[in-house]
């Protein structure tokens, strides 16, 4: 579904973005696996050959609140694979601070990561795309940007903030033939999740209708999907990927 095509994926090291990554080369794309730091792009990217997984991948490790870094790492992506077909906007980190004790240092790390990131991601992506003839841009959401969540406010915030900025850039990048879409996972099996007693996951699964939590593989053919020329008509969409989860 994505031959020829090349795609980054930031936070590419683990759960979704792992995901992300294996599935998108599944599918015959060329991927640069983003991560926070070299030791866990590499780890990342030997997982990956241990699991028989074929195709053309390279590991980077930028700042991704640098438009500098981004910028240099985003070029070397084009030079070395030919292009920048695809971005997926996947690192991010969350919180669980209540407002009484939450410092604004912490509050502004998240929106950091989580917000600006995205835009300095998308900004340098969209630039490639615009002269190459078109692209897509996807970036992560959640469920809690439909329902916020009762503790740790800068996350769904954040997520708030990615979906207006998934659909405003929708709007603007059309003309330029670049797609921009988000996917908002529910509950997903990710290490923190799985690590996590059954007197805490089987209530959980309780407010999902369809009686599981997702697995990082249903999220990544979302995104698959959303990559992809089958989704050639659509832009400026929130997928929700939560198995109708409500909390």
């Amino acid at each position: 579904m994505l031959k020829q095509k090349t795609a980054v994926v930031t936070g590419g090291t683990r759960g979704i973005g792992y995901a992300v990554v294996k599935k998108f080369l599944e599918n015959g794309a060329k991927v640069a696996l983003l991560g926070s730091r070299q030791e866990t792009v590499d780890k990342a990217i030997e997982k990956l050959k241990e699991e028989g997984v074929q195709g053309e991948v390279a590991g980077f490790c930028p700042d991704l609140n640098s438009p500098e870094a981004i910028a240099e790492t985003f070029s070397k992506v084009k030079d070395t694979f030919g292009s920048l077909d695809i971005l997926v906007n996947n690192a991010g980190v969350s919180a669980r601070e209540s407002i009484y004790d939450y410092k604004p240092e912490d509050f502004k790390k998240t929106i950091d990561l989580n917000l600006n990131g995205v835009f300095i991601c998308a900004q340098a992506a969209a630039k490639i795309m615009k002269e190459q003839g078109g692209g897509v841009i996807l970036n992560t959401s959640s469920m809690v940007s439909l329902y916020g969540q009762p503790s740790g406010s800068a996350y769904p915030a954040s997520k708030f903030a990615v979906n207006g900025l998934t659909k405003s850039l929708a709007r603007e990048l059309g003309k330029d033939n670049i797609r921009v879409n988000a996917v908002a996972p529910g509950i997903t099996k990710t290490d923190m999740v799985a690590a996590l007693p059954d007197e805490l996951i089987k209530p959980l699964i309780a407010t999902i209708p369809l009686g599981r939590v997702g697995e990082p593989e249903d999220v990544a053919n979302a995104f698959l999907f959303l990559a992809s020329d089958m989704a050639s008509y659509i832009t400026g969409e929130i997928l929700s990927v939560d198995g109708a989860a409500m909390t």
